[in-house]
């Protein structure tokens, strides 16, 4: 059973199932500590705060992420239930762990190109058009791409889609604050960033410390 306050993955000794030698867990476990005595270490929040600085080296990081309607509990229990994995391009799903959950991994991008090119909409929101089927009770990482967060956003609306958990992170000046101030207004968990900043390192992060979490929760 997954402990649904974090309690037993924050009071034992931190380990890293991405980390697979000696020499790599003590890097992670020296970060960690250097990284939690800058930002807090009060919770599963935190953790994922502190996964984000360290993958992007900058501990800004931690003060411009947002989880909406308790997006770790959910995102361990659609683990549990071995929920899909949807991400919006090939780097993304490059980056998440594939060990420690059940879950399939897919990229979206390039299912829908005859799609995009019909309608003159990018990849990434053809691509979600693609697997629109598949969006209702999956996990759905987009970390790049502010076009496929807002059609996310308007399958939701319209009730075509019910995602699990949204991890929200596309990065750029054309829509990507928008995109993610859109998906924090709906009624959906989810863990964004504010303003333009964003991208695959954060939004990789965020999907492996809540399988980090997951797997430690099975032990």
């Amino acid at each position: 059973m997954i402990k649904e306050d974090g309690k037993r993955m924050m009071d034992e000794v931190y380990t890293d199932i991405g980390a697979t030698t000696s020499e790599a867990m003590k890097i992670s476990r020296k970060s960690r500590k250097l990284i939690s005595s800058l930002i807090g270490d009060a919770g599963p929040e935190d953790r994922i705060r502190q996964r984000c600085v360290i993958a992007t080296g900058d501990p800004s990081i931690a003060e411009i992420l947002r989880f909406m309607h308790d997006p770790v509990k959910t995102g361990l229990m659609a683990l549990e239930d071995s929920s899909p994995i949807l991400v919006d391009i090939k780097m993304v799903a490059a980056g998440v762990l594939k060990k420690g959950h059940n879950s399939s991994v897919t990229s979206f991008i390039g299912s829908g190109d005859d799609l995009a090119s019909e309608r003159g909409i990018t990849r990434t929101s053809a691509g979600i058009l693609a697997h629109q089927e598949e969006l209702t009770g999956s996990i759905v990482v987009i970390g790049n791409a502010p076009s496929a967060l807002l059609t996310l956003c308007d399958l939701m609306s319209s009730g075509k889609a019910k995602p699990r958990l949204i991890i929200g992170t596309p990065v750029g000046f054309v829509n990507a604050a928008e995109s993610k101030e859109r998906l924090r207004s709906m009624d959906v968990p989810s863990i964004s960033t504010v303003g333009t900043r964003g991208g695959t390192p954060i939004a990789v992060a965020s999907i492996n410390e809540i399988i980090n979490m997951f797997e430690r929760s099975r032990h």
